[in-house]
């Protein structure tokens, strides 16, 4: 896959091109359907293909002070962009001045006289352009007062679960790892550095890593106890990572993230680790006692040794 930012480059690469928009949070499975039917449509064409997407999520642009909850990075969307086979990435900054265009004005100023789209594909319920009040049917005639094919996608229905970002987010909110796995189509990920913390974990056997996420409008999965892999200048471990308050430590209502590696005793402080949720495994609970927290995560170790020896994710 091919990332322009100049889209001045486009002239010389491209002919024309099958396009499709969004902002394409996750890359989950109905993202992919949609790109599955722009490849098609490139194909009878013989165009290339191209995604338009923003750097940044358009609300952080009209409002200053939203947080978006987001499933990827930028980065992690480009590398999931790229694993669908997408002939380039468009990457347009979304502006004010943009958000005022109408559809009609970002079909013909941009789609057309600017990145020389020839085709356009549409999701089936996506909607464009300052208010978003046009249907397909507008955005079909003012393609076609400029010479813009318009294409409808055809809704992703497979699997019984209504996909989309939300939903995936409601989710990883309940803990559902698993189910937000499978519509996203990898596994869920956090990227972060480790920090100091209390070392308790050391005094009951089980040391702990606490993990700062690097990008603060990633979303956290609930709170509990999950089976993942761990990975570390570039090698990678079984683990089970905590997330909740400590309450029976010391619960302050403050959130942390603290993973278990496995067969692991390097000083990793500082450095940066990728955490993979792939089984839930129980959720936080108040324990009597240090020596009860500790046989309850001797019998977790062993659930998530059980589990992530059976999984077949290859991640």
């Amino acid at each position: 896959m091919i990332i322009l930012y100049d889209t001045q480059k486009i002239e010389e690469m491209a002919t024309g091109l099958v396009a499709t928009t969004g902002f394409f949070d996750g890359v989950h499975l109905g993202h992919r359907h949609l790109i599955r039917e722009m490849g098609e449509a490139a194909r009878i064409r013989r165009l290339p293909t191209a995604v338009i997407t923003f750097p940044a999520h358009p609300r952080t642009v009209l409002q200053a002070d939203y947080q978006p909850k987001l499933l990827n990075t930028f980065e992690e969307k480009l590398e999931q962009l790229a694993a669908t086979g997408v002939d380039y990435c468009i990457v347009l900054p979304f502006t004010k001045e943009l958000s005022l265009f109408t559809a009609e004005q970002f079909i013909r100023s941009i789609l057309v006289e600017r990145l020389r789209v020839k085709t356009l594909l549409t999701g089936y319920d996506h909607r464009f352009g300052h208010g978003r009040t046009d249907r397909f049917e507008q955005y079909e005639a003012y393609g076609k007062a400029c010479g813009l094919e318009t294409l409808k996608a055809s809704p992703y229905t497979d699997g019984g679960i209504a996909v989309s970002s939300s939903e995936i987010r409601r989710q990883l909110a309940d803990g559902r790892v698993e189910t937000a796995a499978q519509l996203l189509t990898y596994p869920y990920r956090l990227k972060g550095h480790i920090v100091g913390g209390q070392r308790i974990g050391r005094i009951i056997g089980f040391p702990t890593a606490n993990i700062q996420v690097d990008d603060p409008a990633k979303v956290i999965p609930g709170t509990g106890v999950y089976a993942v892999r761990v990975e570390w200048k570039g090698k990678r471990y079984n683990g089970m990572l905590y997330i909740g308050s400590r309450p029976t430590v010391e619960d302050d209502g403050h959130i942390t993230l603290e993973v278990n590696i496995f067969d692991f005793d390097n000083d990793i402080y500082t450095n940066e680790v990728t955490v993979s949720f792939i089984y839930y495994i129980r959720g936080d609970i108040r324990f009597d006692s240090l020596e009860a927290l500790k046989e309850q995560l001797e019998r977790d170790r062993e659930t998530v040794n059980n589990l992530l020896s059976k999984d077949k994710t290859g991640c």
